[in-house]
């Protein structure tokens, strides 16, 4: 049992009691090392000029592109990266000012709005590219190559999980 925060005692009552259990734990300490690695994450990207988000949208899209597909509707977009639609409009408006991604109407459905990279884009993601693989190499340095895959793994069967959860909610 922790401490009553600060908040709770300045109101003159104690919180009410909390149990640290290994789920809270583990919930914490994700939630701890997701924080960490957008911390170190984020000046690397903005040594690019670009944000995390950015990058997201722009790798998603170099990937659409390896897999031979041109353009890719801004909800698919959404859901490639569990993102909610107004989010990576957003995003992707920057983008476009940027020059990095261009958008164009789908010929099949004049409402359907479709993005894909620009020359400029796809070089910013190529040079992103050129040290990304080291970069993740250190993030996880504190991890053997097992206990990367074994993290690997459980991630996995947690975001299995966690779409279970999300059906069940729909």
């Amino acid at each position: 049992m922790g401490e009553p925060s600060e908040r709770a005692r300045s109101r003159g009552r104690e919180p009410s009691v909390e149990y640290d259990g290994p789920a809270v734990g583990a919930f914490r300490a994700l939630l701890r090392a997701v924080g960490m690695v957008g911390r170190i994450m984020q000046p690397y990207f903005a040594g690019f000029g670009i944000t995390g988000a950015q990058w997201g949208v722009l790798r998603t899209l170099w990937r659409a592109e390896q897999a031979r597909e041109p353009a890719v509707r801004l909800v698919d977009l959404s859901a490639r990266l569990l993102v909610r639609p107004p989010s990576v409009t957003g995003v992707v408006n920057g983008l476009l000012r940027a020059g990095l991604v261009r958008s164009k109407t789908s010929a099949r459905d004049r409402r359907v709005k479709q993005v894909c990279l620009t020359a400029s884009g796809r070089r910013l993601v190529e040079r992103v590219l050129e040290g990304h693989q080291e970069r993740i190499t250190a993030l996880l340095g504190g991890l053997g190559p097992r206990e990367q895959e074994r993290l690997e793994r459980l991630l996995a069967k947690l975001t299995v999980h966690l779409e279970g959860l999300q059906e069940e909610e729909r």
